[in-house]
């Protein structure tokens, strides 16, 4: 079962080796950073997944550490047995040093049960959290009587649900579709840009709503500049539940925006969570770089928040965790 992401390996491409691997009668070890002195290019949580022929998903570094991890892995299986091992400061490894001057512990699990695999996998499909318990023995779901071990969760990945107009919209869709993000995107019939961009479905009128589904893990973000398209989307997107509901325009723009909302009774839970002036660079023009401006938030947000332990999905201002809190420190 291989398991397609975006740029870069995700939860779903490191779990979906293990099981393509394991279809293919070859065995596998899922490796999980779980402890860090010092600097680290990867934070705690994060994976490999390593088969015994030795292909290989995810990293810990930029290429310092793989090449030991990979055979580090090979040899856990011939051994037949899992263990836990420091690279870096404090190391029995002289030799492998990372570059950031720090250590990073390494839980090696083998042959984790390809079944409970497939159900990680089937639940974030589902759009549900996932919660595994990894130890040196094997791996679990947490909510197995008896689960021990070192808890890593899996979140359903991030959803854009996009609405607007112009090139504004289309360079969003298009970005967030280039990262590996689902996307949905609505326009009106008339937009001469979105009529001909592949999987935009247009609006026939501003009251014909869309069947928008939120959760947890569901960004929603708003790109019209003619905004009487907003009055009735707004309070319909509004409702759905979303880590992110964004719009664009200036301060006086959103200012009329959130007292149109007022006025129509939407409640103020939910204007809590509508973000003005959206994206990390001021005051942008550009659509191409307003397309990265907004993309660049909205996955800070999801990684820094969405599934961590105690978020709701629906927080007041700007985030419900601090969002540095689980930012890796670079090299």
């Amino acid at each position: 079962m291989s398991v397609q992401g975006g740029i870069a390996h995700d939860d779903r491409s490191l779990l979906g080796l293990l099981l393509e691997g394991a279809a293919e009668g070859v065995e596998g070890v899922l490796v999980t950073l779980t402890g860090i002195e010092g600097g680290s290019s990867r934070g705690i949580g994060a994976q490999m997944a390593v088969l015994a022929d030795g292909r290989s998903a995810g990293s810990f570094s930029g290429g310092c550490v793989e090449a030991a991890v990979i055979a580090e892995a090979q040899e856990v299986l011939a051994q037949g047995y899992g263990r836990t091992v420091r690279y870096g400061i404090g190391s029995p490894y002289l030799d492998i040093r990372l570059p950031c001057g720090g250590g990073i512990d390494l839980l090696f699990t083998p042959r984790p049960d390809p079944a409970v695999l497939a159900q990680v996998l089937a639940r974030t499909t589902q759009r549900k959290a996932a919660v595994l318990r990894l130890n040196e023995a094997g791996a679990m779901l947490s909510d197995t009587p008896g689960a021990k071990g070192f808890q890593r969760a899996y979140a359903p990945p991030l959803r854009l649900i996009a609405l607007g107009h112009g090139e504004d919209l289309t360079a969003l869709v298009r970005l967030s579709r280039a990262f590996g993000i689902a996307v949905e995107a609505y326009a009106p019939a008339s937009d001469r840009h979105a009529a001909v961009e592949p999987g935009v479905s247009l609006l026939r009128s501003r009251t014909a709503l869309p069947a928008l589904v939120g959760d947890p893990w569901t960004a929603f973000v708003f790109l019209f500049h003619d905004h009487d398209w907003e009055e009735e989307l707004l309070p319909h997107a509004l409702a759905q539940d979303g880590f992110y509901h964004g719009a664009v325009g200036s301060a006086r723009t959103h200012r009329a925006r959130m007292a149109g909302l007022r006025t129509i009774g939407v409640p103020q839970a939910s204007l809590e969570t509508l973000r003005g002036g959206i994206g990390l660079i001021p005051a942008t023009r550009d659509p191409a770089t307003l397309a990265l401006s907004i993309l660049g938030e909205v996955v800070q947000d999801y990684q820094a928040c969405a599934g961590m332990p105690g978020w709701s999905g629906r927080a007041p201002g700007r985030m419900g965790h601090d969002p540095t809190a689980h930012v890796p420190t670079r090299n």
